[in-house]
């Protein structure tokens, strides 16, 4: 990860975007929320239903601290880990509070300290599917498989001032809402139908739920957590 371009979606230009601001309750905290498709990009624009702007920058990560959570030496539930310390989860059942009391505690990540981080996206349906996995009603294997539904992708937050200034504003360019509302409506319902038909009903003998990752203590240590 060294030279690469980045696109962020947007309801106006954004040349020079700001450090410190945006909301601290996004999935890894105060950032500036980037994706390396185009599309995707599009789709974040139109989000309130309303025309958008795609903004191009090429950044430079040289020398930058870089957290792949997507990489080796991590698990689904370090990226989980940081989600539930950033995100408001719906925490109903007593399972779901130990399970984000463990997730936290077992599978800490010093996030704050990146210049820059890599991570899955978790927009509302993904959402939708790490809190089923926190109430027990699917696996950790099923959870792992469902974030690459819909071909969601991954995000590139730029966190930190230093890493700020390296966002160099390449161009924009116009999101009409009547073309990508629809797209991005569409690829969520295909991303939740497959969900439903298919991955929630397709548990494995040799699969893990949270009760038992708990109970058995599981750490990140543990080959069982691999995939």
């Amino acid at each position: 990860m060294s030279l690469l371009r980045l696109y962020h979606g947007s309801e106006k230009k954004l040349e020079t975007p700001q450090f410190g601001l945006g909301s601290p309750r996004n999935d890894y905290g105060l950032g500036f929320y980037c994706t390396e498709h185009l599309e995707m990009a599009n789709e974040w624009a139109v989000r309130n239903g309303n025309d958008g702007v795609s903004n191009e920058y090429r950044f430079d990560a040289t020398g930058l601290s870089v957290l792949d959570l997507n990489g080796e030496g991590y698990t689904i539930l370090h990226w989980l880990a940081v989600l539930l310390q950033n995100r408001i989860f719906d925490i109903p059942a007593p399972l779901a509070f130990e399970a984000r009391a463990y997730i936290v505690e077992t599978f800490p990540v010093p996030y704050e300290k990146a210049d820059v981080i890599r991570g899955y996206r978790a927009d509302d349906s993904y959402f939708s599917f790490a809190q089923d996995f926190l109430n027990g009603t699917i696996s950790l294997q099923q959870l792992e498989r469902a974030m690459h539904l819909g071909n969601l992708g991954e995000q590139i937050v730029v966190k930190s001032k230093k890493a700020f200034n390296r966002l160099e504003f390449v161009g924009a360019e116009f999101v009409p809402a009547e073309i990508w509302a629809p797209a991005r409506d569409a690829r969520d319902a295909q991303a939740r139908r497959e969900y439903f038909d298919i991955e929630r009903n397709r548990r494995q003998p040799s699969d893990l739920f949270i009760a038992t990752i708990i109970d058995e203590g599981m750490d990140a240590h543990d080959l069982r957590l691999r995939p």
